[in-house]
């Protein structure tokens, strides 16, 4: 995947511990900010093929990140 994205994304020169809450409840401002993000699927894509553990990407959390992965499965 073309690095890019990262250039063109919300979140670039924020606060990096936005994404990184201490619980998914604490997520909220993060969704929001990728919610507006011209680039939140390709930034989803990455975090999914990276198996990207922590923070939020794309909008979803290492939680919905998970059961993305595990839809995705069973659709394959």
């Amino acid at each position: 995947m073309n690095p890019s994205w990262r250039q063109r994304a919300a979140c670039r020169g924020l606060d990096p511990d936005i994404f990184y809450p201490v619980t998914d409840e604490e997520a909220d401002e993060a969704k929001a900010i990728c919610a507006e993000c011209p680039v939140r699927q390709p930034c989803l894509e990455h975090a999914l093929a990276n198996r990207e553990h922590d923070g939020v990407w794309g909008g979803a959390t290492e939680r919905e990140r998970r059961r993305l992965v595990r839809q995705r499965r069973k659709s394959a």
